[in-house]
């Protein structure tokens, strides 16, 4: 839907996660996910063009274990942003998660900082990262590079928030207000740029990406 047609190539497409700490029933939901998504991890890298430029684009898939952070995910996530950095090449992220994989520990909390290092190395060489959130983009995704683009913008309606609102209102014991943590609120407190429904963002990242002298 975002990228020129037959322009995506995708990348590391045989990484796979492994039960690395022996977690009970990990090894089944890793087979449950992979023929529920049809994909072999929770997020797809790759190289495409969006209205003839060239881009790197990762997106997170919902479809397995609910697009949470592995280690497979942050590693892979991390070489496209490596590989966008050597060739000077903008990176746009499509997210949705539901935060770090309870069953990998602290080896998925790992990845938030090992991939914003990896922005960041991308954005001191002058490079674009531009962050396209989806429903839902919560937990330590939304803590690390879900919210690190220069430019950010998100489907409307989307969940964007770090802790669920039902954590959240037991912690403070009181009603959180209508809409909360929806794009549209994220909106008007300035962490998101713009909301942009699915049938304009092709045309939306288009115009952004000439804007940064990208493309023709």
């Amino acid at each position: 839907m975002l990228t020129d047609k037959r322009s995506f190539i995708e990348m590391d497409r045989d990484m796979e996660s492994r039960n690395i700490l022996d977690f009970p029933g990990y090894d089944e939901k890793l087979v449950a996910a992979r023929e529920k998504s049809r994909e072999n991890e929770g997020v797809i890298c790759g190289e495409a063009t969006i209205g003839g430029s060239r881009v790197c684009i990762f997106a997170m898939d919902s479809n397995f274990m609910m697009g949470s952070m592995g280690a497979v995910v942050g590693e892979k996530i991390t070489r496209l942003f490596e590989y966008a950095t050597e060739r000077h090449l903008p990176v746009v992220g499509v997210t949705v998660s539901g935060g770090a994989r309870m069953q990998e520990g602290m080896v998925s909390l790992m990845q938030m900082s090992k991939i914003s290092a990896a922005v960041k190395r991308h954005d001191r060489e002058g490079n674009l990262y531009v962050v396209l959130l989806t429903n839902p983009t919560t937990g330590g995704v939304d803590a690390s590079f879900a919210m690190l683009g220069d430019v950010t913008l998100s489907e409307p309606r989307a969940r964007v928030g770090f802790a669920g609102p039902r954590v959240i209102e037991k912690t403070l014991n009181q009603k959180l207000p209508e809409g909360f943590q929806k794009a549209e609120r994220v909106l008007e407190c300035g962490f998101i740029d713009a909301i942009v429904p699915r049938q304009e963002q092709r045309e939306y990242l288009d115009r952004i990406l000439k804007l940064h002298g990208y493309g023709a």
